[in-house]
């Protein structure tokens, strides 16, 4: 029996999850009771045992939450393959458990929420809070004894900040931000809560995550919220990359809320991409979802050769880049490589730009000239729903034709190879020197 202790001594030493580099705190029987059940702050505790296959998945989470929670909540873990005693008063009987010991340390919460740090998290401040109001009323709160995971201040594209990420979230991380500083008793910000878990998550639907919204509550960083003149909750500020702050002073609804973050998602959302129209797929592509979708129909190479194509092309990237926001589809082709389109849109002239609704079947000519003011004069009368009188209507695309793209190359002639010596021509020069008359008959010298 000694000797089987020994061994799961040895191995809990060698494969341990946590090391003393991790902001976990390692909690054993010699210290758990002076560190957890005598305290009066908050402590999230994992009981885990090495070999768990869960356990090892859970701790990268793990450790994320505990580095981001430094200084606000206490995280520590038990390794029940050493330490059985710690974890038998609390009823562990599976790996890895998670509890939350608040203001009554001998009935923690169990913790059942999705095991990622943002949703530990949120249920830690949540329990924080709780234990906020237990402290000022001896332990009578009504808070919640959760654990879900899924409740409190926050929604999937809202994130937790404290004093300990501030900086490396929010000022170094190269994103916008909309950042909503906040008191657990502010009534105000518990009416904000819906409106602002709303717009979090269709922010991060909406710009994929390239613009962001947080919060953070003011009461515990107040290291942050000092440095920020917070003085009133809600305060909501917008964070830029290049680190300008502004407060938000726009409407409170979600909807509000969304558009000030589509405002900054214009600085960062990366354009459509421009497709060389080779096939079916590119023009599904560029115009499936699309409220419009614009074709260009370009010289043939041998008249723009490469540079003259180039400059074609970065006049439309440019354009991509300032209409980015309205989420148009982009083409471009050449002449005679899509007869059957060209001839549907009526495209008889190079370049020629066509603008497309693929929804109502409709299609506006560009008029002006393919130039910078000329593109930027139509366009701004597209997205004010000007179409103009070159307006035309046909019923489904025509057919697209398989063709190659290409190569990035000037253009060359195709030369085919004489089937006759030029050499053993007859290029009649011996009669150089002879005289005709006006009838066209040699004359005899």
């Amino acid at each position: 029996m000694k000797v089987l202790r020994l061994i799961s001594a040895v191995l809990g030493v060698v494969n341990a999850l946590y090391s003393a580099s991790d902001d976990v705190v390692e909690l054993t029987q010699s210290n758990f009771a002076s560190k957890v059940t005598k305290s009066d702050e908050l402590w999230i505790v994992e009981f885990y045992a090495p070999w768990c296959g869960h356990c090892k998945t859970l701790a990268p989470e793990y450790k994320k939450l505990a580095k981001e929670l430094k200084g606000t909540v206490n995280v520590g873990a038990v390794d029940m393959t050493q330490h059985q005693s710690v974890g038998a008063p609390f009823g562990i009987k599976g790996f890895p458990t998670i509890k939350i010991f608040g203001y009554n340390k001998q009935k923690p919460v169990d913790y059942n929420g999705q095991r990622t740090a943002d949703a530990m998290g949120d249920e830690a401040f949540k329990q924080l809070r709780k234990l906020t109001k237990d402290k000022a009323s001896g332990g009578k709160s009504s808070g919640g004894s959760g654990g879900s995971g899924n409740k409190g201040k926050t929604g999937k594209g809202s994130t937790i900040l404290t004093d300990s990420n501030f900086r490396s979230k929010v000022i170094e991380g190269g994103d916008p931000w909309l950042v909503e500083f906040y008191a657990p008793w502010c009534g105000h910000c518990q009416r904000l809560e819906p409106e602002w878990k709303s717009a979090a998550n269709t922010v991060a639907a909406e710009t994929g995550g390239k613009v962001k919204l947080g919060h953070l509550d003011a009461t515990q960083a107040q290291q942050i919220a000092g440095q920020y003149g917070i003085q009133g909750y809600p305060t909501i500020k917008i964070f830029y990359p290049d680190g300008r702050v502004e407060d938000y002073n726009g409407g409170r609804t979600a909807d509000d809320i969304v558009a000030q973050a589509m405002i900054l998602f214009e600085d960062v959302a990366e354009p459509p991409e421009l497709f060389e129209l080779t096939n079916k797929d590119a023009l599904d592509k560029a115009c499936t979802d699309a409220q419009v979708c614009i074709v260009a129909f370009l010289p043939h190479i041998l008249d723009d050769q490469a540079a003259g194509r180039n400059d074609r092309l970065k006049l439309l990237r440019d354009m991509i880049e300032t209409y980015k926001r309205k989420k148009w589809g982009w083409l471009w082709t050449t002449v005679a490589s899509q007869p059957e389109l060209e001839k549907q849109l009526g495209v008889s002239d190079y370049p020629s730009l066509i603008v497309v609704n693929p929804r109502k079947h409709l299609a506006v000519k560009m008029l002006q000239g393919f130039s910078k003011s000329g593109m930027e004069e139509f366009f701004r009368n597209i997205a004010y729903g000007k179409t103009g009188t070159a307006v035309s209507s046909f019923e489904e695309f025509a057919a697209i034709a398989d063709v190659e793209a290409w190569d990035g190359k000037d253009g060359q002639l195709d030369v085919e190879e004489a089937d006759d010596d030029l050499d053993d021509f007859d290029w009649g020069d011996d009669e150089e020197d002879d005289e005709y008359d006006q009838w066209g008959r040699k004359i005899e010298l």
